[in-house]
């Protein structure tokens, strides 16, 4: 079950400010917050070598049902490009932030389909304050319901999901491709993102615009009607997957820290994020978020430095005992489906479980 945590300040030990200050020093002599400019040109020239064969094979197979391996190609493409955006709008890639604005958009809405200024003040407000109840976005309940006091709350069909939220959250994340693309189009529409800026939210529309309407003319074009739908799905679904399975192992399972929590920075990103074993072929297929812990200690860090800070954040945390979560990738997804279904527990009975009446807060 998620652990509520209401951390306070303790008399007589080392401030957060100092003990983050202590590894931020270590992280700067060893030059691990310069830019690596090379690595994030090579890596997009790859993905736009990979795409222009992509695409290649698209002309080249005509009406085949081969088509379907295109689709799960460009699937992974995308989720590739989208963690170039990322990254980007974490000012990973330049020194230039913007530089890196524009690169950010660029991939993540004409590339992918995603709204930039959504997905930011989003995923600001998760960095600043990561599993904090009323707080981070990425636990609000939706669909998918992270607290009992939320599961416990739903109404109707989605009362009867939650109770195996669990065992439904992989098979939902097919659909996830369309959800962000839909939150993409719906924030530039209501302009949910960029009050503070009308002209991002025309430039958004511009590129959405654009994005959906070559993909969109191009699948359904050349191919037949039951084919390009079946393209579609399977595109979608890689993507959502992708996407989905990328995100949901650095933080889902971990401890849940009360709104009101005092809580310092060095403690609250460790102790709520999980990293993820397995080396170059999990660091690729997850964008370097497998380095969650480090990812939010030096949200600035570029990719190819997150393995080298974790060594000196693992010793750290030992110094400290801080717990350091780290755990290998089929494992987390195991920990994620226990831990949702624990949670749906409540939309069966909330009064049936001592142990989720006990987690609630109060």
């Amino acid at each position: 079950m998620p652990r509520i945590v209401r951390t306070r300040p303790r008399s007589g030990t080392t401030s957060g400010t100092s003990t983050y200050s202590s590894i931020l020093a270590q992280v700067k002599e060893q030059g691990l917050l310069g830019r690596r400019i090379g690595f994030y040109w090579a890596l997009f020239g790859a993905l736009i070598g990979s795409l222009g064969v992509v695409w290649a094979a698209f002309a080249l197979l005509g009406h085949s049902w081969f088509q379907l391996i295109v689709a799960a190609a460009l699937g992974v493409l995308f989720t590739q490009f989208a963690f170039l955006s990322h990254e980007a709008a974490h000012r990973q890639v330049f020194a230039s932030h913007k530089w890196n604005d524009q690169a950010g958009r660029l991939l993540g809405t004409f590339l992918v389909g995603l709204s930039y200024s959504w997905w930011m003040n989003k995923h600001t407000r998760h960095h600043g304050n990561p599993n904090t109840v009323g707080k981070d976005p990425d636990i609000a309940p939706d669909t998918i319901r992270f607290r009992p006091e939320d599961a416990a709350a739903a109404r109707g069909p989605l009362r009867l999901l939650v109770r195996v939220q669990g065992y439904a959250f992989f098979p939902l994340l097919t659909l996830e491709g369309i959800n962000l693309h839909w939150l993409a189009v719906r924030s530039v529409v209501t302009g949910a993102a960029t009050k503070a800026d009308a002209r991002h939210r025309w430039i958004e529309g511009g590129l959405l615009t654009a994005r959906f309407g070559i993909y969109l003319t191009v699948v359904f074009w050349f191919l037949p009607l039951g084919m390009a739908f079946a393209f579609l799905g399977v595109q979608l679904a890689v993507f959502g997957v992708m996407m989905g399975a990328s995100f949901a192992p650095n933080h889902k399972g971990m401890p849940v820290l009360a709104h009101d929590a005092q809580v310092d920075f060095f403690s609250r990103q460790v102790r709520t994020s999980r990293n993820i074993r397995g080396g170059w072929w999990v660091s690729f297929l997850m964008g370097g978020l497998n380095y969650q812990v480090e990812h939010h200690l030096f949200p600035s860090m570029p990719r190819p430095a997150l393995k080298q800070a974790r060594l000196l954040v693992r010793d750290h945390c030992a110094t400290l005992d801080v717990p350091y979560t780290e755990t290998t990738l089929v494992r987390s997804y195991g920990i994620v489906v226990r831990y949702l279904n624990e949670v749906g527990l409540a939309a069966r009975d909330p009064f049936a479980c001592p142990l989720v009446a006990e987690l609630r807060v109060r």
